[in-house]
């Protein structure tokens, strides 16, 4: 119980304000679960709800009593979205790897135009469902980008569990609207790590889409192999 009221109350002194510990450590969890997607690592999903876990207890500020300047529901619905997409992608990968060749966990792959198509809609859709709900509910504004996030981080999310190369530009899209939302908001850890995502998921596509490349050449060359040998 000590750990817990410590771990709830800690905060890191920067200049004349601080930082919520919780806040911080999330965004580590976070950041090395990302790192983990990009090398396709199936610790990836595990080390990710962890962090999702202590920033939900962030956003969700005023509900905690907490020092945080402004609850944000979007934000903090999405730390529980991406909790039980994370279980649908860790499960997805586990799978993957134990009936895959030499254990492999996924191979990168691209959507396709109508997969593309239907994730643009529901970006749009999605978002302008939520905001009216979100408003209702008292999430900062402008309500829209918390919206928007929310959407963002459900699509992505569920694009990475598929194995979709373009689930890191959704990302991309995500921190845009994102990092300026949570600087106005008052969370400068979030806001500085968003806009380190911001690079990290533009690294990432190009990672994926290499492999996704070499996958590929190496499923071709192995055709060419087999055919010449028939």
């Amino acid at each position: 119980m000590d750990f817990l009221r410590w771990l709830f109350e800690a905060q890191i002194p920067i200049g004349g304000s601080a930082l919520v510990l919780r806040e911080v450590l999330g965004n580590i969890f976070g950041l090395l679960s990302a790192l983990g997607g990009m090398r396709r690592k199936v610790w990836a999903w595990p080390v990710g709800i962890i962090g999702n876990g202590l920033l939900l207890t962030v956003f969700l500020g005023n509900v905690f009593g907490a020092a945080t300047p402004a609850t944000l529901w979007g934000q903090a619905a999405r730390q529980v979205m991406f909790i039980g997409v994370a279980g649908y992608g860790w499960y997805r990968w586990r799978q993957a790897r134990i009936s895959g060749s030499q254990g492999q966990v996924i191979v990168p792959g691209w959507a396709g135009n109508n997969v593309r198509i239907a994730l643009a809609g529901a970006m749009i859709a999605g978002t302008a469902a939520l905001t009216p709900l979100f408003g209702a509910l008292g999430s900062y504004p402008p309500v829209w980008a918390d919206a928007w996030t929310f959407m963002g981080s459900l699509l992505a999310t569920y694009g990475m569990a598929r194995g979709w190369t373009e689930f890191w530009l959704i990302w991309v899209a995500v921190d845009i609207v994102g990092v300026p939302l949570l600087f106005s908001a008052g969370y400068y850890a979030s806001a500085v790590m968003y806009l380190f995502y911001g690079f990290f998921t533009l690294a990432g596509f190009f990672v994926w889409w290499r492999a996704d490349k070499r996958e590929h050449r190496s499923t071709g060359a192995a055709a060419v192999t087999v055919g010449a040998a028939l």
